[in-house]
């Protein structure tokens, strides 16, 4: 095996972690700005100023003022594509989420959940966050499909995937709006809809 080899199957190169580090230090900063003065009152100078980089550095990372918030929310994905992965046999699809969401608590969640309330106001943070949403219902897709022996193009798989997606998209909308909640009650809230979702629609 190559030294290219390795690096592939090992950890991402030292350039790439500085990037996604840096990348994840602007998503912190974006949040901070926005929270506190809105996005109209950001200026992208003032994102890049803040994260300690230019503004062509900021650009080359993010097509958009808005996007740089993106990943914040592409940890959680990280996340859910472990749990699918991770899924234990012969248990609810509830179950997939509530172990790995116990363990992986982060100190990033109160900055998520404060992206979150400011997508009900924002309608350019609101467009990242349902596209994240996007981008994760194919990871769903694929482990439904695995764990059924469906194919993913399958009408059923489809559904419950949307399903599953949209369970995971109101359970953190509705923790973020309780600033009195806690982590664990994030837990029991996504633990709570993710069965609701696995019940279907009553008759």
């Amino acid at each position: 095996m190559s030294g290219d080899d390795v690096a592939r199957v090992g950890r991402p190169p030292l350039t790439e972690r500085r990037k996604a580090a840096t990348r994840l230090e602007v998503a912190r900063e974006a949040v901070r700005l926005f929270t506190s003065k809105g996005v109209a009152g950001t200026s992208a100078e003032e994102v890049a100023t803040a994260a300690g980089i230019s503004v062509r550095t900021l650009w080359r990372y993010f097509p958009s003022k808005e996007a740089c918030v993106w990943p914040l929310l592409a940890a959680g994905i990280q996340t859910l594509t472990r749990s699918l992965r991770e899924w234990p046999p012969g248990r609810g699809i509830a179950d997939a989420f509530e172990e790995r969401a116990a363990d992986e608590t982060t100190a990033d969640l109160p900055a998520v959940l404060a992206l979150v309330r400011l997508t009900r106001t924002e309608p350019g943070l609101r467009a990242v966050w349902l596209q994240a949403h996007d981008d994760a219902e194919s990871v769903i897709v694929a482990a439904l499909a695995r764990r059924s022996g469906l194919p993913e193009d399958d009408l059923g798989v489809k559904v419950r995937a949307a399903l599953v997606n949209s369970a995971l998209r109101a359970a953190v909308e509705h923790h973020a709006l309780r600033p009195e909640a806690d982590e664990k009650d994030l837990v029991e809230a996504v633990h709570e809809a993710l069965r609701i979702a696995a019940g279907g629609v009553p008759d």
